[in-house]
């Protein structure tokens, strides 16, 4: 990309703050064209230096679509192999989260749990930090709404814009660049965000404000949970009676019981093979937030609590790494049968 290109593509009036004391910034050459003419750029939206913290499953292939949409990506991982996978895709790989967000624009988080979040944005290494003033923050990750909303509050108190942005699509989707995403947070933040959100999904919608992404990835993932474990259950059912079973599950996907679950998981389950692509021990951290949150709205979720303590049990015996749809090893045991890995 030429110079000139890269200036145009800059967002205006992108002031950085005042570091903490003692805190050592960054080395930079000023004398670059971007630096000489940061104050006088067009007040045009693109926002293209895209910092992405989380590398794995879904977060390399989200990068990896976005360095294709012409955005300028740096990522940070803490297995420092997969930033270099990203830089082999037209991408930067950094060394540590602050080196990552330095220059970013907009930063996308996609780790597994609540505390890794709180542990890539806060305190001196984090993105709240380091990140420019106005920069937008997307997380990616399934957390709890509350921590979520906490943490929007803190981002804005450093001079970020916090969207919680939670995906749904799996691997596949993510590879695809076809993610269902539910975003919560200011509607102007959402709206700044569309081109980059549009580069890894398809479905794209607001939810509500800051923790509402959150909330609705929390049901999200009750629906799926109930999805695959009654998948499961009926394709046992039809094993045992012997009915051809690619071509059961053929016509049922044709009908009513059809869903994209059918679709990727189906399959998965006749071949025992339950190498991952959404691990059970993640949908055991979901579960454990859908049924807390339910919990304390006063809502009961008896199947959604019944498969919670399955996907509990697989966890628990060793199966956390198989994919989640791995709980039809459980539910083709219970009838006696064996579903050992192929």
């Amino acid at each position: 990309m030429s110079a000139a290109r890269a200036v145009a593509l800059r967002v205006p009036g992108k002031v950085r703050r005042r570091r903490p004391a003692g805190h050592r910034a960054r080395s930079r050459n000023s004398t670059t064209p971007a630096a000489q003419h940061h104050h006088e750029l067009p007040k045009e939206n693109h926002m293209t230096n895209i910092a992405v913290i989380g590398l794995g499953i879904m977060g390399l292939p989200m990068a990896k679509n976005l360095v294709t949409a012409g955005h300028t990506v740096t990522g940070y991982n803490r297995s420092p192999e997969k930033a270099q996978e990203l830089a082999q895709a037209g991408g930067t790989a950094a060394s540590s989260v602050a080196e990552a967000v330095n220059d970013a624009e907009v930063i996308i988080t996609m780790v597994p749990d609540s505390p890794d979040v709180q542990a890539v944005v806060e305190g001196e290494d984090g993105v709240f930090a380091n990140a420019p003033q106005g920069a937008l923050w997307i997380d990616a990750s399934t957390i709890r709404p509350d921590v979520a909303v906490n943490l929007a509050e803190s981002a804005r108190n450093a001079g970020i814009r916090p969207l919680d942005a939670p995906v749904s699509g799996g691997e596949q989707g993510a590879i695809d660049a076809a993610l269902s995403i539910m975003v919560g947070g200011e509607k102007a933040d959402f709206d700044a965000a569309q081109e980059v959100l549009g580069g890894v999904g398809k479905t794209i919608v607001h939810v509500g404000p800051s923790g509402s992404g959150q909330t609705v990835k929390a049901a999200n993932q009750l629906i799926v949970a109930g999805n695959i474990q009654l998948l499961a259950e009926a394709t046992v059912f039809l094993e045992a009676y012997g009915v051809d079973t690619d071509a059961a599950l053929k016509v049922l996907g044709g009908g009513l019981a059809g869903s994209k679950v059918l679709d990727q998981k189906g399959q998965k389950m006749l071949d025992r093979n339950f190498e991952p692509g959404f691990r059970l021990a993640l949908h055991n951290k979901d579960m454990g937030i859908v049924t807390a949150a339910a919990r304390e709205a006063g809502v009961t979720i008896p199947l959604g609590a019944v498969v919670a303590q399955l996907i509990s049990a697989l966890v628990a015996r060793g199966d956390g790494g198989l994919d989640h749809s791995g709980l039809f090893k459980l539910a083709n045991e219970l009838s006696g049968g064996d579903s050992a890995q192929k």
